[in-house]
């Protein structure tokens, strides 16, 4: 019996494994004869099962592997577009990314120009409206131009964001900017990783071409916010009227100078009841929503960066694959129940 009960957990797992869908991938280069181009990153379901390649892989990180340009599954399936966080990019939430394609989901993320890994222009950093316009025009060219245009379901959008990338969804999401808030804020707790930024970001005064309104995406379903940054400059009247689905995750483990009381819990504390979901991962760090560090990582990095190490720190009970697999199921859980 217990050979019999060994071999049908095996069939099971085996039957789970099948189900998932192979990852297809590809990358495009949008908006090419406009000031600002974009890279953007596609998974998807992919009908093609092999050859695979890993992809935003180094020396410091892991990857994952994928189909390079597969056939895209026939059917609709639904959407989630994903913003990096201050100077990061696409490969940050590339595990997430992948996750998601196996499940069933079509996948699209960019680096933000200005504020990306491989752009740090300070004319482009500080249009700080602009993350915000990557995503919906991300979502023009999906929803009318893209190759994946008949496999995506326009009904059932999700917008990501980890660090800034959750700030940029909140202001899809109809938050609004507020600058007197975030100048008084500052004044009241002179924290350096947010307020330091200001000038930066192009925060601390009115920007050539910055929109007064709202930067509300309608096409956009559902919000989930990572471990954002910059909560205390959405405006509070803002966020009481908001009517969004929103899902706040949050780590319990503060990098130092951006406890998520003060950040996530910042958006628990002003937007309405029934349009939320709160959770904190008390053993999760700021940087735990990104992708798997290699042994060795920290060194690595510290050797050739002091101070960088931390992206690879986490807490001291649960491992980032452990957390990845519970934010996963989180988020997945939330997606299908809004």
């Amino acid at each position: 019996m217990r050979g019999f009960a060994s071999f049908i957990l095996l069939v099971a797992c085996w039957a789970s494994n099948a189900s998932a869908y192979s990852v297809g991938f590809d990358q495009v280069q949008l908006y090419t004869d406009s000031d600002r181009p974009l890279k953007a990153s596609v998974w998807y379901p992919s009908q093609t099962i092999f050859p695979t390649e890993r992809i935003a892989e180094n020396a410091a990180f892991l990857g994952t592997d994928v189909v390079r340009v597969g056939t895209p599954q026939a059917g609709k399936f639904p959407l989630v577009v994903i913003s990096h966080g201050y100077r990061g990019n696409w490969r940050n939430q590339n595990w997430l990314a992948t996750k998601f394609a196996q499940d069933g989901y079509v996948v699209a993320s960019l680096d933000h120009p200005g504020t990306t890994s491989f752009d740090h222009s300070p004319q482009a950093a500080a249009q700080w409206w602009q993350r915000a316009g990557d995503l919906s025009r991300l979502l023009d060219w999906l929803l009318n131009e893209s190759y994946l245009l008949p496999n995506i379901d326009a009904n059932n959008i999700t917008a990501i964001g980890h660090s800034l990338g959750g700030w940029t969804v909140m202001l899809l999401a109809g938050a609004q900017f507020d600058r007197d808030q975030l100048k008084q804020e500052c004044v009241l707790k002179n924290n350096p990783r947010v307020c330091g930024l200001m000038t930066e970001l192009g925060l601390n005064q009115p920007q050539i071409g910055e929109p007064t309104g709202s930067l509300k995406d309608e096409r956009i379903k559902r919000v989930v916010s990572l471990d954002l940054g910059l909560a205390r400059s959405l405006s509070r009247q803002s966020l009481q009227v908001l009517t969004i689905q929103t899902l706040i995750l949050a780590a319990g483990v503060d990098i130092g100078d951006l406890p998520q009381a003060e950040e996530s819990g910042f958006l628990a504390q002003y937007l309405p009841k029934n349009t939320y979901e709160y959770i904190v991962y008390p053993d999760a760090a700021h940087f735990s929503f990104m992708q798997l560090c290699k042994p060795g990582a920290i060194e690595m990095i510290e050797e050739e960066d002091p101070g960088d190490g931390i992206v690879c720190q986490d807490g001291n009970w649960r491992t980032r694959d452990e957390l990845h697999q519970v934010m996963h199921r989180n988020i997945i859980r939330f997606i299908q129940a809004s």
